[in-house]
């Protein structure tokens, strides 16, 4: 499956999630003192992902409660993705693209392919 969720090791013994397409990377996560917390969080990315609303805060849209995609504008005009636990807590996010299209591609490619990706732990 080209799709994976992958536990890498992080600096200070921390660890660190991603969501990958072959080898490129969509979303990653902050750090987690804790493997089983990152492991934790990405069942949670996988079960919340599929039915959570997109809010664009590049439209000044409000923003929005429960698990939710957030587009944002960056300061050069890019756009990136957070996804957004129901605690309003960042769970992961994307690179800055140029184009908004990008950032909805990421989005959906994450909605319809996480909850079946295989996860691989490499920590």
């Amino acid at each position: 499956m080209a799709h994976k969720f992958k536990i890498t090791g992080a600096a200070n013994d921390q660890f660190k999630y991603d969501f990958s397409y072959n080898a490129e990377k969509v979303f990653w996560s902050e750090n987690f003192k804790q493997k089983a917390s990152a492991k934790s969080a990405i069942e949670s990315v996988k079960k919340n992902a599929p039915g959570a609303s997109t809010v664009d805060l590049s439209k000044d849209e409000a923003a929005g409660s429960g698990y939710r995609f957030e587009i944002v504008a960056s300061k050069d005009g890019q756009h990136f993705v957070r996804f957004v636990a129901s605690n309003g807590e960042t769970m992961m996010r994307t690179e800055t693209y140029k184009q908004k299209a990008s950032a909805v591609n990421a989005i959906e490619s994450l909605k319809k392919n996480g909850p079946a990706a295989e996860v691989v732990d490499e920590a």
